[in-house]
């Protein structure tokens, strides 16, 4: 699958995709594809505030349960209900219909942590 020219990506294996101050997160193909089959999305209550690197949620599969971290800081304006009834989303689509939240950016978001798509595939490479 190829990486979405307008994401920013974390060493984490998450993803960010920034319109306005609005900010929708999710996780790789990458890190899907290393998971395995998700089953379980835990995820946040919908005005929660949330920093830049904290976890804000989880994703579980067959093989691993693993925190998921905010890529930028803002308040959580929605999630992907969608995934309470298909997890499975996130192994499908993950840059699509397979989105965890959205968040409303805010306070100092230091984006020279995010990587474009070609820096996130040279760190993937290495």
């Amino acid at each position: 699958m190829s990486v979405p020219t307008d994401l920013r990506f974390t060493k984490e294996h998450e993803w960010v995709r920034i319109e306005g101050d609005t900010a929708t997160f999710g996780v790789t193909d990458h890190a899907q594809e290393a998971l395995g089959d998700i089953v379980f999305v835990e995820l946040p209550e919908v005005g929660r505030n949330v920093d830049a690197g904290e976890a804000y949620g989880v994703v579980e599969s067959v093989k691993a349960v693993s925190d998921v971290y905010a890529p930028v800081a803002g308040e959580v304006i929605e999630t992907n209900e969608a995934l309470e009834g298909e997890p499975d989303l996130v192994n499908s689509d993950p840059y699509g219909a397979g989105w965890i939240i959205k968040v409303k950016i805010s306070g100092n978001n230091d984006s020279a942590e995010l990587m474009n798509p070609e820096e996130y595939t040279e760190f993937l490479d290495d």
